[in-house]
C-alpha cells in the first residue's frame, strides 16, 4: 500500500480536501428507515462463575480476509439463534446464559450473513503489524468546550483499557474482546468501570468557535475551519458497570479463531451518566455513506489521557464487517464507528453508530500482503439484539 503523503496544516487540509458537499433535498445522503427482525429473550439459565484470569487484549486479529468471509457458508435460522444467544455477567460475579428466538427474519432472502469462522488465508512468515497507514491522520481532542460536548462526549474509556460509546442513558457499546477472550471473562471484567474524561479545572481561555460548528461537522458537511484546541490536564470520572451482555457468537473458543463478526458487547451502568448518547443505526452499504467516510473517537494507548478522533474512507465490506484504513492503536478498539446523514422523518442531520471498531487483519492475498483495520457492522439482527438489551422490549426496536 502506498503511504499517504504528509498533510499540510489544518486550514489547508480542510479547504482543499473537505469542502462541504452540496446536496439537493432529494440527493443528500439519508438514513433509510427499515423494519428490523425481532430478537426475543427466551429461557435464561445460570452458568458457573467465570475465572477472570487472563488480561484483556486491547486488539484482536484474524487471518480471514474479505474473500474468506464472503465464502463462508450462510448460517441457518437455527445457527443464528445459537449465535445471537447471549451471556450476562453481573457485577456480583453471577453469570447467566439466555436463549433467543428470532422472528421476522428469513436467511434465504436476506443478504449473505457470514459467521466469519471458516475459510483460510495464507500467512507469511514475516509479520509486521501496522495500524497507522502512512501519515498518522489522528487528531487529539482536548479542552472542556470539546470533550464535554457532543459528539466527542459519547466516547468513554473502559477500565480494561478499551474504549466504548454511549448508546443509552446508562448503556455503553464496546467490543466483546474488551471483556471476554473467547474462552472466559478477562481480569477486571467483574469490577468493570467506565471512565468519562473531564477537565481538572474550568477552562480559562475562551475558544474562538463553538462545537456546534466543529471539525467533525466540517468533514461531515459543515463550513467552519478547524483550529487545534488548547491542552488541559484531564481526569476520568468512573462509573461501575452493573451487567455485561456478550453474544454467544463470540464465545466459542480462542478469539483469533472465530473472526470478528460478533466482537461486540453492551454494558449497563449502575447509574445514569447524564450525557447525551448516540443513537444506533443499521449499517448502510459503504457506497451510501457521505463521502464513503466513517468516523470514530477512542482512547488510543499511545496518547495517554487524550481522546483521539479520526475519519477515513470505508473500503471493502462483507455483510458483517467493514474494512478501512482509519489510523488506530490498541486502546481504540470498542469505539463506536458512526456516520452522519439526513433523517427525513425528524428533518435534521443525525449521527448514528453503525459499527464497533474491532481490530486488525493482516493477510497474504494474491501473493501480496494486505492489512486492514476492521469494524463490526450493526446488521438488522444485531441492531435488534442490542436494542433489546437497551430497551428491555422489542416494541421499541422494530425500526432501525
Amino acid at each position: 500500500m502506498r503511504p499517504r503523503a504528509a498533510l499540510p496544516r489544518f486550514p489547508s487540509i480542510l479547504f482543499l480536501l473537505f469542502l462541504p458537499p452540496v446536496f439537493s433535498s432529494s440527493s443528500r445522503p439519508q438514513w433509510v428507515p427499515q423494519r428490523v427482525p425481532v430478537v426475543l429473550a427466551q429461557q435464561t439459565e445460570a452458568r458457573s462463575a467465570p475465572h477472570f484470569l487472563s488480561p484483556a487484549r486491547l486488539d484482536v486479529s484474524s487471518p480471514c480476509d474479505p474473500e474468506c468471509h464472503k465464502k463462508a457458508p450462510r448460517p441457518s435460522y437455527w445457527d443464528l439463534q445459537r449465535l445471537l444467544a447471549y451471556e450476562t455477567l453481573n457485577s456480583d460475579g453471577q453469570l447467566t446464559e439466555t436463549a433467543v428466538a428470532i422472528y421476522g427474519y428469513d436467511p434465504n432472502t436476506s443478504p449473505a450473513y457470514s459467521s466469519g469462522s471458516s475459510g483460510k488465508a495464507q500467512r507469511s512468515h514475516v509479520r509486521r503489524k501496522r495500524q497507522v497507514f502512512g501519515h498518522d491522520g489522528r487528531f487529539s481532542i482536548s479542552g472542556q468546550n470539546h470533550l464535554l460536548k457532543y459528539p466527542f462526549s459519547v466516547a468513554v474509556k473502559l477500565s480494561t483499557g478499551c474504549s466504548g460509546t454511549l448508546v443509552g442513558d446508562r448503556h455503553v457499546l464496546t467490543a466483546a474482546h474488551c471483556v471476554h477472550d473467547g474462552k472466559n471473562y478477562v481480569k477486571g471484567a467483574q469490577k468493570l468501570r467506565v471512565g468519562f474524561l473531564k477537565t481538572k479545572h474550568q477552562d480559562t481561555q475562551a475558544l474562538s468557535f463553538d462545537l456546534s460548528s466543529n471539525f467533525t461537522n466540517h468533514v461531515e458537511g459543515g463550513h467552519v475551519p478547524y483550529a487545534p484546541p488548547t491542552n488541559d490536564k484531564m481526569k476520568f470520572q468512573w462509573i461501575r458497570a452493573k451487567r455485561t451482555h456478550v453474544p454467544k457468537g463470540w464465545i466459542k473458543g480462542n478469539a483469533n479463531d472465530i473472526g470478528m463478526d460478533y466482537d461486540y458487547a453492551l454494558l449497563e451502568l449502575k447509574k445514569p451518566h447524564k450525557r447525551r448518547h448516540m443513537k444506533l443505526g443499521v449499517s448502510p452499504p459503504a457506497l451510501r455513506l457521505p463521502g464513503r467516510r466513517v468516523h470514530f473517537s477512542g482512547f488510543d494507548n499511545d496518547r495517554s489521557g487524550k481522546l483521539v478522533y479520526r475519519f477515513c474512507r470505508a473500503g471493502e465490506e462483507t455483510s458483517d464487517l467493514l474494512y478501512q484504513h482509519c489510523d488506530a492503536q490498541p486502546g481504540a478498539s470498542g469505539s463506536g464507528v458512526y456516520a452522519r446523514m439526513w433523517d427525513g422523518q425528524r428533518r435534521r442531520w443525525e449521527r448514528k453508530v453503525i459499527g464497533v471498531f474491532s481490530g486488525h487483519q493482516w493477510v497474504e492475498r494474491q501473493g501480496a500482503s494486505q492489512e486492514f483495520n476492521v469494524a463490526v457492522r450493526i446488521t438488522p439482527l444485531k441492531y435488534a439484539q442490542i436494542c433489546y438489551w437497551i430497551k428491555g422490549n422489542f416494541v421499541d426496536c422494530r425500526e432501525g
